[in-house]
């Protein structure tokens, strides 16, 4: 097989952080050679690993939608949406 996207939903939510690290690092050499696409509700691994990310929320009648979409850095650092900034921030979520 020969894959050009790999999808991946919470790859580490059970793992102790020796094993973390070691999945974060093959993601680190694959995303060389393929694309990947993470779901996780962990901020500080997507900020280690992502080179683009994503941040969904629910709307008022619960339908997710998605809020903002930029490089990781300035997702973290400098995020458009209020809403973006107080998840990351830890205000909400």
């Amino acid at each position: 097989m020969q894959p050009q996207i790999l999808l991946l939903d919470e790859p580490c939510s059970a793992l102790d952080p020796l094993s973390t690290e070691k999945i974060e690092q093959l993601v680190v050499n694959l995303k060389t050679q393929l694309t990947i696409v993470i779901v996780t509700h962990n901020l500080a691994q997507a900020e280690r690993i992502a080179q683009q990310t994503a941040f969904f929320a629910s709307n008022s009648e619960g339908v997710g939608q998605l809020i903002e979409f930029q490089e990781t850095a300035t997702l973290f650092h400098s995020p458009q949406s209020p809403l973006t900034r107080d998840y990351v921030s830890g205000r909400i979520g």
